[in-house]
């Protein structure tokens, strides 16, 4: 029998790193996807092909979107500070409109290319900045849209929205990523990091990261500036 195919949207941070190595765990052969979308740095997209080559992706491909040329993000509009004091409650300004709902659209259409039936994306809904496109709610809908959207979906071949990670604390996170093999010092997950990767140690990334490894009492591999 053939190998069952997943596509797993590898941004290059701790948890699609951490989904790549579940959807390998288990036992499809997994297909990266990553999207360079107006981003404030590109070493999140070098850590990616670092990831992927590690963890044995059988492929994978950038996809290009200009998110940027709308702003309103701190992560892809240079006129915007990101926050290096902490969450204050409600949806902070690090969050990109959309950018969830169209990765995931991108995903679907390459699944639907190479025949795969289960796309994995790293949302989390415990240990997260507040983003409405990382709860259960919002994946549970996509995946009924894939379903109505795609010529799979309507001649019966259904598409899986996997989110494995979406009720882990990130320690928990960490810890299962860790048993699987995954090296955190390849990845990338601050929102300002520099051309070299190293980390500010500052953004909410950054804390819930660092806090995560606390949790897990396992050592810190990041690099900071």
């Amino acid at each position: 029998m053939n190998t069952p195919r997943a596509l797993v949207l590898l941004s290059g941070g701790l948890d699609s790193a951490t989904c790549l190595a579940i959807a390998r765990a288990e036992g499809y052969e997994s297909y990266a996807l990553s999207v360079e979308y107006g981003q404030r740095h590109a070493a999140e997209l070098t850590a990616a092909r670092r990831v992927a080559q590690a963890l044995g992706a059988a492929a994978h491909r950038v996809a290009h979107v200009d998110l940027g040329q709308f702003g309103g993000s701190a992560l892809t509009d240079p006129a915007l500070a990101v926050p290096t004091d902490g969450a204050d409650g409600g949806i902070p300004i690090t969050y990109v409109p959309a950018r969830n709902t169209i990765m995931l659209s991108i995903a679907m259409a390459w699944a639907e290319v190479l025949g795969a039936d289960h796309i994995y994306v790293g949302v989390n809904a415990v240990d997260y900045s507040g983003y409405p496109d990382c709860r259960p709610a919002f994946i549970d809908a996509f995946e009924r849209m894939a379903n109505l959207a795609t010529k799979a979906g309507i001649e019966g071949r259904r598409l899986h929205i996997h989110a494995p990670l979406i009720d882990l604390s990130k320690a928990d996170i960490i810890r299962r990523g860790t048993a699987l093999g995954v090296d955190y010092g390849l990845t990338v997950s601050c929102y300002q990091a520099d051309d070299d990767g190293r980390a500010c140690g500052l953004c909410d990334a950054c804390r819930l990261r660092r806090a995560g490894f606390d949790a897990a009492g396992l050592p810190d591999p990041t690099r900071y500036a």
